[in-house]
């Protein structure tokens, strides 16, 4: 019966989108958890190792997406400490895109590196960034989460389309997946942070690992603020196997005019026989409310 019942969970949340090319009126975003590197490591899972292993296969699936802004989380090269000011996977991907911008970054004593928004820079330029951690203390970096656990945080980047001046704000988060007190917390900080910029009416997205699926109390915190939800289908999570068990955990959320136009598609794909990482990336096409 338990296989019975996996079985079928693994068909329902399985099959990969495909992914259209976009419009040139449209936007695409897209998120993507990419986990981190264990520097100390030189063979083994999320080794140095295994990252040249998947190196090319993440830059394929970054390409294959073609996203216009793409939100990363555990985008770190894990050295030891929280200040660690090597970054394997930005480098690479920005070495080998260069269409592309890193925008949620700066120098590691002043701004968390591990959640960079990369940006198409010939439609965008990055015109505003910042962060808050998830803490009682949100302004001081690399705190700790509001029940003592590892630094968890949002970031942030504001954006002008380069051709239409139209101008939007992305929130990129990550919350604790062991604590659902932290969630709670993490997302109710995240809904009081962005109820201003809502209330001045800016086109915002807020996307990310969410560590919940829809219809959960947690992602209705922000839905109360008139957060809608690109409706993903199928798991975006899957053990860095393909083992599709349970519904959607990353999401893209909007509001303050943005219309959901195409998809959101879930690249659940291997290129050259091999994961990129244990999540899928997640994508879908909008268009901006005229400025």
């Amino acid at each position: 019966m338990l296989i019975t019942i996996v079985g079928c969970q693994q068909v329902r949340n399985s099959g990969s989108d495909p992914v259209p090319d976009a419009a040139p009126q449209m936007l695409r975003l897209a998120s993507y958890n990419v986990h981190y590197i264990v520097l100390g490591r030189a063979t083994g899972p999320w080794s140095v190792a295994d990252w040249d292993r998947r190196k090319g296969p993440l830059d394929q699936a970054f390409k294959t997406v073609d996203a216009d802004v793409m939100a990363f989380q555990e985008m770190e090269s894990f050295g030891g400490g929280s200040q660690g000011r090597v970054n394997l996977t930005l480098d690479w991907l920005l070495d080998n895109n260069s269409g592309y911008a890193a925008a949620a970054v700066g120098p590691v004593d002043q701004f968390p590196s591990t959640q960079p928004i990369l940006y198409r820079t010939d439609r965008l330029e990055a015109v505003d960034q910042g962060w808050f951690f998830f803490s009682d203390t949100p302004e001081v970096i690399y705190a700790r989460t509001f029940n003592g656990s590892f630094p968890a945080f949002a970031s942030w980047a504001q954006f002008r389309d380069r051709d239409t001046g139209a101008v939007f704000r992305v929130v990129n988060l990550h919350t604790d997946y062991a604590s659902l007190s932290n969630r709670q917390q993490s997302v109710a900080l995240v809904a009081n942070r962005i109820a201003p910029w809502i209330e001045d009416g800016e086109a915002l997205f807020v996307m990310g690992d969410f560590n919940a699926r829809l219809g959960s109390p947690i992602l209705q915190l922000l839905g109360d603020l008139g957060v809608e939800y690109a409706p993903v289908q199928g798991s975006t999570f899957h053990f860095n196997r393909g083992l599709n068990l349970f519904g959607a955990i990353d999401h893209i959320g909007y509001v303050g005019g943005p219309q959901l136009v195409g998809g959101p598609f879930v690249l659940r794909e291997q290129f050259d026989g091999e994961w990129p990482t244990d999540h899928y990336p997640v994508a879908a096409d909008f268009n901006l409310p005229a400025p």
